[in-house]
């Protein structure tokens, strides 16, 4: 924003900013289903089942998309502990696609994921917007939707990366399957 006050600029970002948070009764039934019920109460003995049945399809989820991703040539992912996404790291992106990367204007795991979205539909996060280490090239992906759709997407993950690396692949360059 130019030229405006930088009183009136600090009250039209508040603004924006409180469009991101949750409004006085979103918090309050929030609050209201992490508590849960209390133990001994008529809901606690169902709501404690499904919620180990929630929690242990999400560890059977991330495994799942954890072992198919490691299982792709060229791409390795350490496990999700902490939250619901992995973030595999491609290691065999190939050298041209690395360049006409640079050569346009953006980043190699930006157009890879460009490229996953167009051919796959899977929409996943380049690994550059999250300040990652110099020559770091991945993604970002979540393991929420279900353990059939996620078997699915590993396939197509995994039909993807070969198609991708065999597109830009150095016509000099032989790749490993």
């Amino acid at each position: 924003l130019h030229n405006i006050d930088p009183e009136v600029k600090a009250q039209l970002y508040k603004l924006a900013s409180s469009g991101l948070c949750s409004g006085v009764p979103g918090q309050i039934f929030t609050s209201l289903m992490v508590r849960g019920p209390a133990e001994g109460g008529a809901s606690f003995e169902s709501h404690a089942a499904e919620e180990a049945a929630i929690f242990n399809s999400l560890k059977r989820r991330a495994e799942l998309l954890v072992r198919g991703l490691n299982a792709i040539p060229g791409i390795e992912c350490e496990s999700a502990d902490g939250a619901m996404y992995a973030f595999p790291r491609i290691t065999n992106m190939p050298q041209r696609a690395i360049e006409t990367a640079k050569a346009t204007g953006t980043t190699p795991d930006n157009m890879y994921a460009l490229s996953l979205l167009e051919a796959t539909g899977i929409c996943v996060v380049p690994a550059s917007g999250f300040g990652q280490a110099e020559g770091r090239i991945g993604f970002r992906t979540t393991f929420l939707p279900g353990e059939e759709e996620l078997e699915v997407a590993v396939t197509k993950f995994a039909e993807h990366h070969a198609a991708f690396c065999e597109m830009w692949a150095d016509d000099d360059t032989e790749l490993v399957a």
